[in-house]
């Protein structure tokens, strides 16, 4: 019978308990890429978070709500209209100039007025007033309004938008948060339909 030697115990047997310290090439290029790997996975996180969260973190839930002054009682005579132009209270840092906002003021008489968005209601290009002729004109499409914001002629399907209005302490007040459409968040707020809408 052929026996096999017995196989002799390693020298190195105590070393090899002991984990190796030393890192390969490959593994260090690897633990390298996975750092950083993480760290632009978390630059690109903050701002998709804080986008996310902004409506909570900012505190602005009511802006659309808000009141906005247009200028005093005075400054809007009687029987005319004019333009007004106010800060949108629902902005951000970057709209800068872009907060501004214009809209159509209409004093009918004592404490009556309309206040109209400056807002075709066709694809939104900028009404100009002609008191000529007592109307609102496009230029984009030709669309026209009456006086009194309702349609004249041209591809608009509605009148002008209103903003709601009141007058408190001489000044003349609107809810701009949001441009007054049909189907706004102010619409459903107060219950009624704008004028616009038949």
């Amino acid at each position: 019978m052929v026996t096999k030697p017995a196989l002799a115990a390693p020298d190195n047997a105590a070393n090899q308990a002991m984990p190796d310290a030393t890192i390969s090439r490959r593994g260090f290029f690897m633990k390298l890429g996975i750092l950083f790997n993480s760290l632009a996975a978390g630059v690109l996180a903050v701002p998709i978070v804080g986008f996310l969260l902004s409506s909570i973190t900012r505190g602005r839930a009511n802006g659309y709500l808000s009141w906005v002054s247009v200028g005093k009682v005075s400054e809007f005579p009687e029987g005319e209209t004019r333009l007004a132009r106010f800060e949108n209270p629902y902005v951000m840092p970057t709209d800068g100039k872009t907060a501004g906002t214009a809209c159509w003021v209409r004093h009918i008489a004592g404490d009556q007025f309309q206040v109209f968005a400056i807002n075709c209601a066709h694809l939104g290009c900028p009404v100009r007033w002609f008191p000529q002729s007592g109307l609102f004109m496009c230029p984009c499409h030709g669309g026209a309004y009456y006086r009194d914001g309702s349609r004249a002629s041209g591809p608009p399907e509605r009148g002008l938008f209103e903003y709601p209005y009141k007058v408190e302490n001489g000044l003349v007040t609107i809810q701009a948060g949001e441009l007054p459409t049909p189907g706004a968040a102010i619409a459903a707020l107060s219950g009624e339909k704008p004028p616009c809408v038949s």
